[in-house]
C-alpha cells in the first residue's frame, strides 16, 4: 500500500494534506480529546467540560477560566519540537509543484518544520491582541506572564488569535481554502485527525466524488476509514516516513 501511495505522489501535482492532534503526538504533544488525550473525555476542576471552558461565551464571562486552560495548553505544547511527520510534508513541498497544509492545531510545529503554505484553520497560541482597541503582539511563551494578560494600551483582556468553542472561523482562512479548491487537488491526505467537522470532511468528499486519491492515516479508524481509496493504521511520523522513502524509489 505504502509503494501504490508513493505511485500516486509520483503523478499528482497539487497535494493537499488535512492535519490533526495526531501529527504532533510523535512531538510529544497529547491528542487532547482522543486516547490518552489532555482531558479524555474528563470535566475540568470547575466540572464543566473543556469545550465549554475553552468557549467563545466562557471567555467574554469568565476570561480566567479560559485562559486557565489556553495556558495548560500551551505549557504542554511549550519546547515541542516538529518531528518526521511535518518534515516530510516540507520535503514534498519542495519537491512538488504546490502542496497545501490544512491544520486544526495551534501548536506552530508546521510552520516550524518550515511548511510555507499552510492554512491554520483554528489560529495560533502565540499571537495575541485586544479585542477592544486592536493591540497585537507575538510572544514565544506564556511563561510568566499574568494571566489573564492585560492589554497594556487599554486594560482589556488580551486574548491569543486561536478559534475557540463556538465562535466562528475566520473568513480569511476559509476564503483561502474555497479557493484553493475550486482550482483542484490530484491527492487528499489526512493525518491524524477524527475527522468530525465539515470543513475537515468536505475536502475529502469532494475528491472522492471527482475520483482523486485519498488517503488516511491515523492508528484509530474515523467515519472516512472506509471511504478513502488508502487507510493506514499507523502514527504520522512512521506512516509518513515510509511513504517518503517509497516516493524517493520511484
Amino acid at each position: 500500500m505504502i509503494e501504490a501511495i508513493a505511485d500516486q505522489l509520483a503523478r499528482a501535482r497539487r497535494v493537499l494534506f488535512i492535519t490533526g492532534a495526531g501529527i504532533s503526538a510523535d512531538s510529544g504533544l497529547p491528542t487532547y480529546r482522543g486516547t490518552g488525550g489532555l482531558y479524555d473525555g474528563r470535566h475540568t476542576e470547575e466540572g464543566i467540560s473543556i469545550e465549554r471552558a475553552l468557549s467563545g461565551p466562557m471567555f467574554r464571562s469568565r476570561p480566567e477560566i479560559t485562559w486557565k486552560y489556553l495556558a495548560q495548553i500551551e505549557e504542554t505544547c511549550r519546547g515541542a519540537q516538529p518531528n518526521a511527520a511535518h518534515a516530510a510534508i516540507v520535503y514534498l513541498e519542495r519537491r512538488l509543484p504546490y502542496v497545501l497544509t490544512l491544520t486544526q492545531n495551534v501548536d506552530g510545529l508546521h510552520r516550524a518544520a518550515g511548511s510555507r503554505e499552510v492554512i491554520e484553520i483554528h489560529g495560533g497560541l502565540h499571537e495575541l491582541y485586544c479585542p477592544r482597541c486592536g493591540y497585537a503582539e507575538a510572544v514565544e511563551t506564556l511563561a510568566g506572564r499574568q494571566l489573564p494578560p492585560p492589554c497594556p494600551d487599554c486594560g482589556a483582556i488580551l486574548r491569543p488569535a486561536v478559534v475557540l468553542f463556538d465562535e466562528a472561523l475566520p473568513v480569511a482562512a476559509l476564503e483561502r481554502l474555497d479557493t484553493a479548491l475550486d482550482e483542484g487537488f490530484d491527492m487528499v491526505f489526512t493525518i491524524g485527525t477524527s475527522a468530525t467537522f465539515p470543513y475537515i470532511v468536505q475536502p475529502v468528499v469532494m475528491a472522492l466524488q471527482d475520483g482523486v486519491p485519498t488517503v488516511e492515516i491515523n492508528p484509530t479508524r474515523t467515519p472516512l476509514s472506509e471511504h478513502v481509496d488508502f487507510y493506514l493504521p499507523l502514527g504520522a511520523a512512521a506512516a509518513m516516513s515510509a511513504i517518503v522513502d517509497a516516493y524517493e524509489r520511484t
